[in-house]
């Protein structure tokens, strides 16, 4: 059977990050049908009224509606949001045994409809949400992706381009590995319009933007209680990129296979993303410093992995 075709988009959890998402995909007129499903079907119900009087502004027109798993039979991608969200003083990694049941249920649910499409997992812990998502649909791994480190590598190339002032649109740099306290930049790749930007950085102000990158969440969370706008952008980009078939490399979290020198785990790395979900891995060439950093991320989440998965 192949992929599901059509641009229909299913949101589960209808939190501030979904409903932020949603609200991006409505500016940005990326869909052309949206499914609003939630435990609370009264805020899908008023979510979806609420989008629906800004349609006639949007840049294209598009159906949006509250409903259940079986809207998921015929979409193109289901995008997870739903789940417990972090708390103050919280890590991601704390929210993995809260969620992982939670996800066995919804994903469970949205295979039942006969769903083939591409799976987008949202929810923290990112990456060890995805390996569960993967391993409970029996996708392939092509066809599930994480959000990985795409808000991560947008707040580096946002903090680079006021360091250079420069649009942070011609920062090319990325974090990779855990999208948690074990990511990093690599600075051996990082450029703007192919000058290198480590040289141009002594290596305590790169700490400095590496901890500000890493930390952003705690201060976001701490000042207003949750992150959604900066994610909710990410997965509207990730989404485009799958429905308008761009095969653009984004970094995203993708189960890898050799790459890197490891294998089963998901993890944020560069991948080029078509409408077939994952295309292909971009495997960095990293130095020896981040080769050692990637290998503490990759033992980090196997770690949480083993508790669940032998």
């Amino acid at each position: 059977m192949g992929i599901t075709v059509g641009n229909k988009v299913v949101l589960v959890g209808t939190g501030a990050v979904g409903s932020s998402y949603v609200y991006a995909l409505m500016n940005q007129g990326l869909c052309d049908e949206l499914v609003l499903v939630d435990v609370n079907q009264e805020k899908a119900k008023g979510d979806a009224m609420d989008l629906n009087h800004g349609v006639v502004y949007a840049p294209s027109t598009m159906t949006i509606k509250y409903g259940s798993y079986e809207d998921c039979q015929d979409a193109a991608i289901v995008v997870i949001s739903a789940g417990a969200a972090q708390k103050p003083g919280e890590t991601r990694l704390d929210l993995v045994s809260k969620n992982m049941k939670i996800f066995e249920s919804i994903v469970g649910d949205v295979m039942k409809s006969g769903f083939n499409g591409i799976f987008l997992v949202a929810t923290n812990p990112a990456d060890i949400l995805a390996y569960a998502t993967w391993k409970f649909s029996g996708l392939p791994k092509e066809r599930v992706i994480g959000s990985g480190t795409i808000l991560d590598s947008a707040r580096l190339r946002f903090l680079l381009g006021k360091e250079f002032n420069t649009a942070p649109t011609s920062v090319h740099a990325y974090i990779i590995g855990e999208h948690g306290d074990s990511q990093f930049p690599v600075w051996s790749a990082a450029n703007i319009s192919g000058v290198s930007i480590a040289s141009r950085l002594t290596d305590e102000r790169r700490e400095e933007l590496a901890v500000e990158v890493r930390d952003a969440a705690y201060k976001i969370i701490e000042s207003k209680g949750a992150t959604f706008y900066g994610i909710a952008m990410g997965l509207a980009r990730i989404t485009k990129a799958i429905l308008k078939n761009e095969q653009v490399a984004l970094p995203v979290g993708v189960l890898l296979e050799g790459e890197y020198g490891h294998q089963n785990v998901y993890i944020g790395t560069p991948a080029v993303i078509d409408r077939s979900g994952v295309k292909n891995i971009v495997e960095l060439d990293l130095d020896d410093v981040e080769k050692e950093k990637f290998n503490r991320s990759v033992d980090t989440l196997k770690g949480i992995q083993a508790h669940y998965w032998k």
